[in-house]
């Protein structure tokens, strides 16, 4: 799978971690920044990520506390990005919300646990149904 990668300078860390995770795994990674710890400002690598849509099939976001990024990144069109503090949001996110986007708080988040939610999410399949109506209704 190809995976997108975005972080500001305090999810830096989470990020390159959880890059070598899925490398490891076999997963292709694409790079949106940051690239290193120098203050950024988060919605910049949102953004960022979002305009290249086209190269990923599932996003990874990390930012302190995962929440500015994940806000910043629901602002697209098509993007649903789930932020995940636990392996069951992390596959409901998928099951019943057809996210393509994972967002983690590096400040609030165990590394281990989260390659595990992240491996979850990869794994999970969205089950459609009475679902897919619901994910047609987030689009405005």
């Amino acid at each position: 799978m190809k995976i997108g990668f975005a972080s500001d300078h305090a999810g830096f860390s989470l990020k390159e971690r959880l890059k070598s995770w899925a490398a490891e795994h076999g997963h292709e990674v694409v790079d949106f920044g940051t690239n290193g710890t120098d203050s950024v400002d988060y919605p910049d690598f949102a953004h960022r990520a979002a305009a290249g849509m086209d190269q990923w099939e599932r996003l990874v976001l990390v930012c302190g506390s995962g929440i500015g990024i994940s806000i910043a990144a629901n602002r697209h069109a098509g993007l649903r990005c789930a932020l995940v503090n636990s392996p069951e949001h992390a596959a409901l996110a998928r099951q019943h919300n057809d996210a393509n986007a994972i967002a983690f708080g590096q400040r609030l988040t165990d590394p281990l646990k989260a390659e595990y939610y992240l491996s979850v999410f990869l794994e999970t399949l969205f089950e459609g149904g009475r679902h897919q109506k619901r994910v047609a209704k987030i689009e405005c």
